[in-house]
This record gives structure tokens, sequence and C-alpha cells, in this order.
């Protein structure tokens, strides 16, 4: 066996992103010789799973493969730039160099100082001692004072100027040091390589498809809507997070709401005893109620607190991107057109008071997708321009889809609530009667002229039992309301025009029997 000493390239040619990690195709050619050899191939992400490690022959070549594995390895980086790094890694490395060349000179120049103060101290002692002998050499005196005092100014000079430029060069350093981090990213320490051990029965080329699992990659829906009058045009993009160690370049990149790390096995299951026992005399002469708050939601999981996963609707979804797209491995977010489609859009001014105080403007339309739109956030554009990010549910292909395109301003509405309690005479029934007053408002521009349909919505409670019943007054309510579906939503289409005011008045009857309780 003999082993390739020059790597063969391996690019990455196609990416399926998963919801927390990303599955890597390459394919190469290679040009086989007889026999049993062993390949050297790459350089690879060392983040590469090796246990998903796998590797075929795909031309119609008589070669097996008979290993495959990847082998890393660290090169550690030289103390000098090369030919390949920036001209700012270059800078850095330059202004490195001279502060530590200024920072030697500076020692020698306090050591020269520390020197010729010695001396000078030594020369004035010498003076002393001399002239208390009664020796005379001014002349030689004064020389040497003058020699050693020029020298020491000179050097302090040299000192103060090297001080000076040191300080300099620190901040300059440190700014294309901190341009440096902002620009550019420090290598992977560890660099992956593929050992593939080949026997082949003739020379020839083999074409060869390599895949791997490798985690730092993710993905999440998001969406554009443009609301033109009518219509509605919709753009599907992916964001994706990548960093793997490696860029992909030019990929064919697919999305999947595949959970690979999740376990696919059934839970156990307990026992569960069922028994049945006499209500005492007690419990039968007496019914408990209680109020109880239901969220009316659809088809889909419950939502789950902290980071989002992908919202698939109980069932793996797979998107491609239409052109090959590049996602360099920065962990920085980058956006990949998915799809686009433009369809026809009705608009309603809705308010559920008790809720919210605010009238919405919710646009209704189809997805004519032709794939499901997943959960996430929609950046809203109308002919003002972007007017926020609103949030899209999991909508099926084909089935309709609302969209809230924020609130209205010049909407305004009050909600008051009474509430009686009363016992009938013969029956002894305890009637509890709620009144809700809903005040609408409208204060429009000069340029408006037409009337506005806001849709209100309120509630009233839906009986489980029997010994409970509630009942709609609809000769009490102010207008009788145009719709009650089976959740017990009472819903107005109110007309407002511009500067008008409404007053929406709903009135219900709870009535429950003696027997009831905890109501």
């Amino acid at each position: 066996m003999s082993t390739t000493p020059e790597p063969i390239p391996l690019p990455v040619t196609a990416v399926t992103c998963l919801e927390d990690r990303a599955h890597v195709e390459r394919t190469t050619v290679l040009d086989l010789r007889s026999g049993t050899q062993r390949l050297r191939l790459g350089p690879v992400s060392a983040l590469a799973a090796d246990r998903t490690l796998h590797a075929e022959l795909t031309a119609d070549h008589p070669a097996t493969v008979l290993d495959v594995r990847i082998v890393r390895s660290w090169t550690p980086r030289g103390p000098r730039p090369t030919d390949d790094d920036s001209a700012l890694r270059h800078r850095v490395t330059a202004l490195e160099e001279e502060r530590l060349a200024l920072g030697q000179q500076r020692d020698r120049l306090r050591a020269r100082l520390d020197a010729l103060g010695r001396l000078a101290a030594d020369l004035l002692r010498e003076i002393g001692e001399g002239a208390g002998f009664g020796e005379t050499e001014r002349a030689r005196w004064t020389r040497e004072l003058d020699r050693v005092d020029a020298e020491r100014d000179s050097h302090g000079e040299r000192l103060r100027t090297v001080e000076a430029r040191l300080t300099a060069l620190v901040a300059e350093l440190s700014e294309a040091q901190r341009a440096l981090d902002l620009s550019e990213t420090e290598l992977v320490e560890l660099v992956g390589h593929i050992e593939l051990t080949v026997r082949s029965e003739a020379a020839g080329p083999a074409g060869l498809r390599l895949s791997h699992l490798t985690p730092c990659a993710l993905w999440r829906p998001a969406y554009r809507a443009v609301l033109d009058g009518d219509s509605l045009r919709l753009d599907t993009d992916a964001v994706v997070w990548q960093r793997t160690g490696e860029d992909w370049s030019d990929v064919r990149l697919t999305l999947s709401t595949a959970r690979s790390a999740r376990a696919a096995e059934p839970p156990r299951l307990g026992e569960d005893r069922l028994t049945l026992e006499d209500r005492s005399p007690a419990e039968r002469r007496t019914v408990h109620v209680e109020l109880r708050e239901e969220e009316i939601t659809d088809l889909g999981p419950a939502p789950v607190p902290g980071l989002p996963g992908v919202d698939d609707g109980g069932e793996v979804r797979v998107l491609h991107s239409p052109a090959a797209v590049s996602v360099p491995a920065d962990g920085r977010a980058h956006r990949v057109p998915i799809s686009s489609f433009t369809a026809p859009a009705g608009s309603e001014y809705t308010c559920s008071p008790e809720l919210s105080p605010l009238v919405h403007q919710v646009v209704r339309f189809d997805n004519l997708s032709g794939h499901a739109l997943l959960a996430g956030p929609v950046d809203l554009v109308r002919g003002s321009g972007f007017s926020g990010r609103g949030t899209l549910g999991f909508t099926a292909p084909g089935a309709p889809a609302d969209l809230a395109f924020g609130s209205r301003d010049d909407h305004r509405v009050l909600r008051h609530a009474e509430e009686t309690r009363d016992t009938a005479g013969i029956t002894q029934r305890t009637v509890l009667t709620r009144t809700v007053r809903l005040h609408l408002s409208r204060f429009s521009a000069l340029a408006e002229h037409d009337d506005r349909v806001v849709v209100l919505r309120e509630r009233i409670p839906v009986s489980e039992v029997s010994a409970v019943e509630v009942r709609l007054r609809e000769d009490a309510c102010s207008p009788v309301p145009d719709a009650i579906d089976a959740d017990g939503v009472v819903r107005w289409n109110v007309p407002l025009a511009p500067g008008g005011r409404r007053t929406v008045t709903l009135v219900y009857e709870v009535t429950a029997s003696t027997k009831v309780t905890g109501l």
C-alpha cells in the first residue's frame, strides 16, 4: 500500500442543513491504480463525526472501498506571517517587532544613564577627596564633568524620544490588533484529512461520494410579506448559520426538519387502573362547577419556552434552494431564497377588546408556494415601506393563512363590563347577568371619506353540564350579533365612518340550578 504525498481535493458539493447540524456530501474523481492503495483526501472539517463517515464509489469501475477514516492534525502558526497572510497581519507583525526593538533600546539607554549617574557621583567624590588633600586639577575635572553632563543630556533626550515613539507605537498596535480581530478569525487548530483505502482491479478513473454529519450548523425559516392593495407577495427564505471550520461554496443546499439526534423508541406504557365507586349522598345533592379558561389553538405542536425549533406540523419537511449558494463559516446569519409567490389577499380590521384595545389589520391569503410554510418571523412591508415584524404560523400547502400587519393608530376601543346576580322566586335558580359595552371610535385624516368595517369579537361562556345554562339575550344586545360559533365567540361587523363613533352592547345570562356550587 502507498499513501499519496499530496492530499487530493475533496470539495463540498451538497449540504442538507438540519435543525441543529448538517449532513455534508463531497464528490471527486479518483485516478486509481491497479491494486490496493491508500489515498489522502482533504482537508475537511475537523468537526466531522467519525461514526457518520460513509464513502462509496459511484462510477462503473471494478474497485472496492476497504476502509475510510478521518485523521486530525495540528499545525501551529509560525512566528512570522507567510505570503498568503493579509497586509493587516503583516502590519501587526512589523509593529510588534518594532515595539520589541524600541523596548530593548529603551532598556539600553536606561542602563547607560544609570552608569553615567554613577560615574558622575564617583567623579564628584574624587574632586572632593583631591581638594581635601590639596590637589588642584581644575582643567581635568572641568573636562570630565562637561563630558559626563553632555553624554547624560544626549542619552536622556534619546530616551525621551524612544519612550514617546513607544507610546505612540503601542496605541497604533492596539488599533491594528483590534481591527485584525474584527476582520479576521483565527484558523482552526485541528485540520482533518480523509484516509481512504481502496482496492482496484484495474487502473482508471472512479467517482467518489463521501458524506458525514457535522455539528455547529443550523437553519430557521424567515419570510418577507409585501402588501400591495389586494395582493400579497410572500418570499420564503432560510436563515443559515454555520461555523464548521470550512466554507460552503456553490453547494446544493437542502433544508430539512428531520431530527436525527432524537430517539425513535416508543415510550414505555405504564399500568393505569380505573375503578368505579358510588357517590355519597352529599355528592348526589350538589354539582360542583368552575370557570375554566381554554385557548383555541390550531393543529400543530405546542409552543415551548426558550430557543424555538422548527415547527413542521409533526411531519418531516424538506425544502430545496433553487440555485447554488455559498455560506461562509463565520457564524453569522445568511439568508437563502427558497420560494416566492403572489396571491390575492383580503384585509380585515379586527379587535378583541377583552385581550387588547387595539384594532389590528389582518390579511388573509392562501398558501400558493407549493410547500408547507413553517412557523417563523415575517418582515412586513406596505406602501410606505417596512412597517414592522410579525409571526406566521404553520400553514399546509393550499391552506388559508392569517398575517397581522400591525395595529391602527386612528382607532380606539373602550370596554366596560357589569355583572349582576339574582335568584328566581319559585325555582330558586341563580341567574348571573353580564353586560359588556364596547365604545368604538375612529379618528381619521381629512383625506379619508370611505367607511371601514371593524370586526369586533367578544366571548360568552360555554356550558359543559346540563345544570348550567348560558343564554344570549338578543333582545338586550345592541346591535344583534352577526354570528356566534360553537366556542362562544360572538362577532359584529361594525361599519364606521371617518370620525364616527359606535357603541356595541352584549348581554348574556348564566342560569344555574340550586345544586350547583362554585359558580
